[in-house]
C-alpha cells in the first residue's frame, strides 16, 4: 500500500542532494519506485512506507555528513544511492565516513557496487579473500588500494605483485630486451593501479628499495612472504602446481589477494586452471573467502558492461545442450 510523507529538507547543500537538473533526486525515484516532489523546504513522497522510511534516512544522513564537511560529486552521490537500494542496512552515513578511504593522500577510493564493498570488507576480515569476476570490476585495483593502504598505515612492510606470465596469443621471445623488459607488459596493469594512486615519485622509490615488488609468478618460488601483501593477479592463467606453489608462500603477518576472471583463461587446451581448482579445494575453510563479482560491478564505460552481459548470454545458449 502507498503512501504520500512529508519530509524536512536539510538546511545545507540542497544543490549536491537534488544534482544538476534534479539527476539525483530523478535516480533515487527510479532506484526506490518512489515519486518525489518539493514544496519549499518539504519533499512530498508518494510511494510504499519501507522505500519512504529510506529516503527519510538518506536525507538525514546527508544533513550530517555534509555539516562534517564531507564533499563528493553526483557520480559520488548515485553510488551511494545505488548501494543503499542494494541494501537497505547500508547507509550513507556509512559510505561517506566509512567506507571511503584516501591510501596514500592522492586518491580517494571508494566502493561503486555493493560487490565492491563486500569485497573491500572480505580483505579487511580475512588473511585470504579471492575476488572472482569479469574485468572491468574493481577487482586489481581495490586490492591494490588496500594493499597501499596497508603499507602506509604499516600494517604490513612491503607489497608483492604478482601474476603469471601467460602467452594470450603473443610469444614473449619475440619482445624486445632483457627478461624484465619482456615480463613488464604482463604486470603494466599493476604498474597503472600503483601510479594512479601514490605520486610517482614514491612508486618509483619504493620500487627501488623492494617496499614493492612487481614480479611473475615464476620469481615467488621458493620465498616465505612475511609481513606483506601479497596479491595475484590474472590467476585463472595459473596452473594447478602453480596456484598451491603461490598460496604456500604466505608467511605470518601477511594478507594475500587473489583475483581472476574465468572466463578468460588462456592456458593450452587440456591444462587445468588452478584458479577454478582453488574454487573447489578451498572453499570450505572459515578463514578464506570467496567475493563473486558479476556484470553489473562492472565500473568502466557503460558499453563495456553491455558488452560482457552480451558475452555472458551467448556463453548461456552455446553451452545448453541441443
Amino acid at each position: 500500500m502507498t503512501e504520500s510523507h512529508k519530509l524536512e529538507l536539510p538546511a545545507q547543500g540542497l544543490n549536491t542532494l537534488f544534482g544538476v537538473q534534479d539527476q539525483n533526486i530523478k535516480f533515487l525515484e527510479s532506484l526506490l519506485d518512489v515519486r518525489i516532489g518539493v514544496r519549499g523546504n518539504e519533499l512530498l513522497i508518494d510511494g510504499e512506507p519501507n522505500d519512504i522510511a529510506t529516503v527519510e534516512q538518506i536525507l538525514s544522513d546527508f544533513g550530517e555528513v555534509f555539516r562534517d564537511g564531507n564533499s563528493f560529486t553526483d557520480k559520488e552521490l548515485k553510488d551511494a544511492f545505488k548501494q543503499i537500494a542494494e541494501d537497505r542496512a547500508y547507509s550513507l552515513k556509512d559510505h561517506f565516513q566509512k567506507a571511503r578511504f584516501n591510501p596514500s593522500g592522492k586518491k580517494t577510493v571508494a566502493p561503486k557496487t555493493a560487490n565492491q564493498r563486500k569485497y573491500l570488507d572480505a580483505i579487511a576480515r580475512n588473511d585470504l579473500v579471492f575476488g572472482i569476476g569479469v574485468a572491468g570490476t574493481g577487482k586489481s585495483f581495490l586490492a591494490v588500494a588496500m594493499a597501499v593502504d596497508a603499507l602506509f598505515k604499516k600494517q604490513v612492510s612491503r607489497i608483492i605483485l604478482t601474476r603469471p606470465a601467460v602467452e594470450a596469443g603473443e610469444r614473449l621471445g619475440f619482445l624486445p630486451g632483457d627478461l624484465q623488459d619482456k615480463v613488464d607488459p604482463y604486470l603494466r596493469p599493476l604498474y597503472d593501479a600503483l601510479f594512479d594512486l601514490v605520486d610517482a615519485e614514491k612508486v618509483t622509490k619504493m620500487l627501488e628499495k623492494r617496499i614493492i615488488e612487481i614480479a611473475p609468478l615464476a620469481f615467488m618460488r621458493g620465498r616465505t612472504l612475511s609481513d606483506a601483501f601479497i596479491i595475484l593477479d590474472e590467476a585463472q592463467n595459473t596452473t594447478s602446481e602453480q596456484m598451491k606453489m603461490f598460496l604456500t608462500r604466505i608467511g605470518f603477518g601477511s594478507k594475500a589477494v587473489v583475483t581472476g576472471d574465468i572466463t578468460q583463461i588462456d592456458l593450452p587446451r587440456g591444462q587445468k586452471s588452478g584458479l577454478k581448482e582453488a574454487q573447489r579445494v578451498l572453499n570450505d575453510i572459515d578463514m578464506i573467502e570467496f567475493v563473486y563479482f558479476s556484470e553489473k560491478d562492472v565500473v568502466r564505460h557503460k558499453l563495456v558492461q553491455m558488452i560482457v552481459k552480451a558475452y555472458e548470454d551467448h556463453s548461456a545458449d552455446f553451452d545448453q545442450p541441443a
